[in-house]
């Protein structure tokens, strides 16, 4: 049985359905904030369908003896919602996902074997690849490496993944203290990525600014934000799933 967001008995359907009708508006902006991240024919309809799952399961599933905002934990279970919709897509193909493991597995090997983070051109040579084939092959699994952190990396009940901890924004003393360890060997990590790697997943994750924006701060193409973006995200993810 739900616990009450307005105390803590039992819910009725009609408070549940009063906070999914008071967070709408919530839907509408996680739905603008991911269009970018999410391939070009998944449909803002699709999307919209899919977080209003999320929002009512959100509804569903709240406790607030968690000590957690509705709107936080709603945001979080939207976003899976949308995230979920596109793997039931099945967008990203089997040859995706191996073109990302190649590049995951190459970058953890050579880490071991420099003890250092290797370069792009570095890579590019391991895969037997020029630098231009191996930033495209980066374009191509770019929206696989923010849907793939999102769906492997410690999923928890409340919602929360490594993704979250990017922006840092838990909101008790005791869930900081949990979850302390993931915060800080994610910020170990993140201090691992090359300098424009750091400031493209700053701008992006922190500030919230969109790949093109961030592409007139750096003063690059936004195809080369994508290729960081999709880089850094790998990195994390070959990380950060070792270390679980």
């Amino acid at each position: 049985m739900m616990s009450s967001p307005y105390g803590y008995g039992p819910v009725a359907g009609q408070d549940k359905n009063e906070l999914v009708k008071a967070h709408m508006p919530l839907v509408r902006l996680v739905v603008e904030r991911m269009r970018a991240q999410v391939p070009g024919f998944v449909t803002k309809d699709d999307m919209t369908s899919a977080a209003m799952m999320g929002l009512m399961d959100a509804a569903t599933r709240f406790d607030p003896s968690r000590g957690i905002m509705f709107k936080t934990f709603a945001e979080r279970r939207i976003r899976g919602a949308i995230y979920d919709e596109i793997r039931k897509m099945d967008w990203f193909s089997r040859s995706l996902r191996e073109k990302q493991g190649r590049i995951g597995k190459t970058i953890t090997e050579m880490e071991h074997r420099l003890g250092r983070t290797p370069e792009e051109e570095e890579v590019a040579e391991a895969l037997e690849m020029t630098l231009d084939e191996y930033r495209h092959m980066l374009n191509q699994v770019c929206h696989l490496g923010c849907v793939s952190l999102n769906e492997t990396l410690d999923e928890r009940e409340d919602g929360r993944n490594f993704l979250d901890l990017l922006t840092d924004d838990s909101p008790s003393v005791q869930q900081r203290i949990e979850e302390s360890e993931i915060a800080n060997e994610l910020a170990s990590q993140l201090e691992k990525l090359s300098e424009k790697e750091r400031l493209v997943i700053s701008l992006y994750y922190y500030e919230e600014l969109t790949q093109k924006e961030i592409a007139e701060v750096l003063d690059l193409t936004e195809g080369r934000i994508s290729q960081l973006h999709s880089q850094a995200l790998v990195k994390l993810k070959v990380k950060l799933s070792r270390g679980r």
